[in-house]
């Protein structure tokens, strides 16, 4: 079995218990994965911390800390955006291009966002290009 954290597209944030991912996507697919708040179909994962196994010797004295909610994960990715949006160049789908122009010297220094397709994206890595991609949040899909 398998919990994921989930979002519906009004952004009402619940979780659920699944047999295994393929059986989550099969589910969704159907349509059959429903919000509990407002009964939309449709859900998506939500970003979530991987489950991580510890050794109890090896955890700090005091009460263990629960891992950030959904919600505060959202929150500390929205800030993350509006970060790079406020201090960034956005150069759209020229991306890529312009992100090689600036790591090979051939364009001024300075921060850039956009996009780029997956193939853009491996050519960057292969090429040694720093870049980090930003995940979508859910009314970024509105």
């Amino acid at each position: 079995m398998i919990k994921f954290s989930l979002v519906c597209r009004k952004g009402h944030e619940f979780e659920a218990w699944f047999k295994s991912g393929a059986a989550y996507e099969a589910q969704t697919a159907r349509a059959q994965v429903v919000c509990p708040h407002c009964g939309s179909h449709d859900v998506d994962k939500a970003i979530m911390a991987p489950a991580v196994a510890t050794r109890i010797a090896s955890m700090p004295a005091g009460e263990p800390q629960p891992p950030p909610s959904v919600h505060d994960r959202a929150l500390f990715l929205r800030q993350v955006r509006d970060e790079i949006h406020a201090k960034a160049e956005y150069v759209g789908g020229r991306f890529a291009e312009e992100a090689r122009r600036i790591h090979f010297n051939e364009s001024a220094p300075r921060g850039i966002y956009g996009e780029a397709t997956a193939d853009e994206v491996k050519e960057l890595a292969e090429d040694g290009v720093p870049f980090f991609p930003v995940p979508r949040l859910p009314e970024d899909f509105n």
